[in-house]
């Protein structure tokens, strides 16, 4: 198979989706690679390694989406990038179609076959593509926050872990899953006080036991979120169902009532968002101001952190790479219910519940268009 690399073009997003250890392998295993000239430069690739590892340095995207038949990529294609898409070619990237009906609609029509990263899942629920970045954007998001808190930031003034005679800072966590529990563990190592909130009793005794204790937890509902967004310093949304737009929990009204110079980041904004305020913001511009808390709402967090997030991301990705190239897409999601789940649009149809429930569109099963 012919895999094609291009390069980010999504603002300051300096990650790569394939590393040239990667490429190595695919090469070996008897694949093309094209890597567009440049796209690993952000992550401390140069183009002479990949052309080491056997990759082939391409000069421009067009050039990489006209002879690939599989394109990796990190984010999501843009708008400049839909007239490179073509009927047949096979997508792998991360998708977070819920929230976005243009690129949805666009890869319907272009008869794109794509496979979202943050719906491949196992048997057991848990999502192996998009686990590496939570787990970065979780604990990124407390030191994001700790700065943001700083006076000369536009913050309160304050100082999450304290100091001995002065009350530390309260951070409030909405959503105790992968996101959520590495949030909260950069917290408490500052010193900071925690508070997570999930809907899931069983999720907030887990992270009780393995936090020994020094963890808040609360059951979600309205009053108990609203109590506990007003008292914070750093509320972080870290909502995510998979492969659905985030619900909303936290309103404007709750957004108000918090202390001006308060920050809230939303990482479930690539969904929706699930605080009713916020608005995707970039990594040029990552800030607004609302009934004055500050708002951080970047989509691609672990973009700022592109070494340790490209190495993270194609370690999780490249087995399940491996196996479209070697078996071809139809084959390989017939023998990887995992991946079969990842598909979201194929055959101009879509194919994932939650996105076609998201746009009110029709949903037609892969199953049943594979066995027709």
């Amino acid at each position: 198979m012919i895999i094609g690399v291009p390069k980010e073009i999504k603002d300051k997003e300096y990650r790569v989706s394939l590393t040239p250890g990667g490429a190595e392998s695919l090469v070996h295993a008897g694949h093309q690679v094209l890597v567009q000239s440049g796209a690993g430069v952000g992550s401390g690739f140069t183009d002479e390694q990949y052309e080491q590892s056997g990759a082939q340095i391409i000069g421009t995207a067009e050039e990489v989406y006209a002879a690939a038949e599989m394109i990796l990529k990190v984010k999501e294609p843009l708008p400049e990038e839909y007239r490179f898409l073509r009927p047949g070619l096979l997508i792998f990237t991360y998708l977070h179609l819920a929230a976005n009906q243009e690129l949805t609609q666009t890869l319907i029509e272009k008869n794109v076959t794509a496979i979202a990263y943050e719906t491949v899942q196992r048997e057991d629920g848990s999502l192996p593509l998009l686990t590496p970045m939570s787990e970065i954007a979780g604990r990124m998001t407390v030191q994001i926050g700790a700065h943001y808190l700083e006076e000369t930031q536009g913050g309160r003034g304050i100082l999450l872990g304290g100091v001995p005679g002065v009350r530390s800072g309260s951070v409030v966590i909405i959503g105790g899953g992968t996101v959520g529990t590495n949030a909260a563990q950069v917290a408490l190592g500052l010193g900071a006080r925690v508070t997570v909130i999930d809907i899931n009793l069983d999720r907030l005794r887990y992270l009780d036991q393995v936090m020994h204790g020094s963890l808040n937890t609360i059951a979600s509902n309205r009053r108990n979120i609203a109590e506990a967004v007003r008292r914070a310093e750093l509320v972080i949304g870290a909502v995510l169902v998979p492969g659905a737009k985030a619900p909303v929990l936290v309103n404007e009204e709750m957004i108000a009532s918090m202390a001006p110079g308060s920050v809230v980041i939303d990482v479930a904004v690539d969904q929706g968002g699930c605080i009713e305020t916020i608005r995707p913001t970039s990594h040029s511009h990552p800030t607004y101001t609302v009934h004055g808390v500050i708002h951080y709402a970047v989509p691609n967090i672990p973009g700022a952190v592109p070494r340790t997030a490209t190495y993270a991301l194609s370690n999780a990705t490249l087995p399940y790479v491996l196996k479209l190239a070697d078996l071809g897409f139809e084959r390989a999601i017939a023998q990887d219910a995992s991946l079969r789940r990842g598909v979201n649009v194929f055959d101009g149809k879509v194919t994932h519940p939650a996105v076609a429930n998201a746009f009110e569109m029709d949903y037609t099963p892969i199953e049943k268009l594979l066995a027709s």
